[in-house]
């Protein structure tokens, strides 16, 4: 109720919510609230002021959609490509491309792209290009590229086939990285399954554990779904491990230069734990252009 830090001036963060427009509570068990989470999950919910009954807030919070089978990543796609050149302001490892002629074409899908994810593939070397999530896969072959990355973005991916199918397609002809839901589509696209969690994973301090290695990092996660472990495809398997509920987060595929993670390697600010799936998939990305004789 007091302003009382030097660098906030007499600006309460009362009048700096209103001034941005930013709903705030207080006042609340949120002990309570926390509790009820945990036990029956994520839930639907929203905040009113005091001039609203208790029976119509309950309404109000019953009308608000489920997030399960509804398209959000359209809602926050680029509407066309573009070319991406800023790097990252700082880079932990040795670059694996120096001259211009020798950065290979990575194409972006933006399902809610963060700048950060393009400004380390930047610094790792390659050129980008950010395509629109239902940009089709023979749209992609046009530009000819060495890699495909699969971004983070929000919502259900059993409600964005139309990733799902370019994911299909370009898997058999490009090495791909994805993260969270990139990670998650590239599951559905290669034969898994996928499920909303419980409740969402949401925060920098979560523990995940690479296999076969049993490293453990620090991740930044923020999603509600999660790839199905018992539904992988034999020529799939479980590359990282959530230590707090053993969910699935990460993958591989035997054969194919194919990898994604269901946390934020690229986090900004960190943890920078897995900066080096960077790296892995700048040699991905390297060992499919030594094989592989285009015309």
């Amino acid at each position: 109720p007091v302003a009382s830090s030097w660098r906030g001036g007499a600006k309460s963060l009362d009048s700096f919510l209103k001034e941005y427009g930013i709903p705030g509570i207080s006042g609340i068990d949120t002990r309570m609230l926390v509790r009820i989470l945990r036990t029956k999950g994520a839930q639907r919910g929203v905040i009113l002021d005091g001039l609203v009954s208790e029976n119509q807030a309950i309404e109000k919070a019953k009308a608000v959609p489920s997030i399960v089978g509804i398209d959000m990543v359209d809602r926050v796609t680029s509407r066309q490509a573009y070319d991406w050149s800023e790097p990252a302001f700082r880079f932990a490892g040795e670059q694996k491309f120096s001259m211009e002629s020798d950065r290979p074409l990575v194409v972006a899908y933006d399902f809610g792209i963060k700048h950060n994810i393009l400004r380390l593939l930047v610094t790792h070397g390659f050129r980008v290009r950010v395509v629109p999530a239902n940009t089709p896969a023979s749209e992609v072959d046009k530009l000819a590229p060495a890699g495909i990355f699969l971004s983070n973005g929000p919502g259900d991916p059993d409600a964005v086939p139309y990733a799902i199918a370019a994911a299909r397609e370009l898997s058999a002809k490009y090495p791909i990285f994805g993260i969270c839901l990139g990670h998650q589509i590239l599951g559905l696209a290669l034969g898994a399954k996928t499920y909303k969690l419980k409740f969402g994973h949401r925060g920098a301090n979560h523990p995940v554990q690479e296999m076969p290695s049993m490293r453990v990092e620090v991740s930044s996660q923020n999603h509600g779904f999660a790839v199905d472990s018992k539904s992988l495809p034999p020529d799939l398997e479980v590359s990282h491990i959530n230590l707090n509920d053993n969910t699935v987060s990460g993958m591989r595929h035997k054969s194919l230069p194919l990898f994604s993670v269901q946390y934020h390697p690229e986090a900004s600010p960190g943890p920078h734990d897995s900066d080096y799936l960077f790296l892995q998939f700048v040699e991905a990305v390297r060992s499919r252009a030594a094989v592989v004789v285009r015309p």
